[in-house]
């Protein structure tokens, strides 16, 4: 048996704030979600996908803590930096060239999680 793919799941304390940025201005889709009060949308779990690459959502109180780090390996991270500039998102650290030969840049969703964009070289 081989391992054939890792879904970071992402604490978010508000499951509205969180898919308004993470589709709205980071390009992501829901491809579904799970609420089990209808009469509330939080808690809710949701997964979001683009370019092939999955997160999930989850304002379950149980589900992780805020503040985690999740890396996304990009092919032009100069491109993505142009599109969410576009959309006001607000970087941690712009595009970097690092020692270790990566370009970088990092920003935070609204709950504090950190969010990694590498260009590997």
């Amino acid at each position: 048996m081989n391992i054939k793919l890792a879904i970071p799941v992402l604490h978010v304390s508000e499951i509205k704030r969180a898919l308004e940025f993470f589709c709205d201005k980071l390009g992501f889709s829901k491809e579904w979600s799970y609420t089990p009060d209808q009469n509330s949308i939080d808690p809710t779990y949701a997964a979001l996908k683009r370019e092939g690459s999955w997160i999930h959502i989850s304002s379950f109180p149980g589900d992780g803590v805020s503040g985690a780090v999740t890396n996304f390996i990009v092919s032009d991270v100069d491109a993505l930096h142009q599109e969410f500039k576009e959309k006001g998102i607000e970087f941690v650290l712009e595009p970097y060239d690092q020692t270790w030969g990566n370009r970088e840049m990092y920003l935070n969703d609204p709950d504090g999680n950190k969010l990694r964009f590498v260009q590997e070289k």
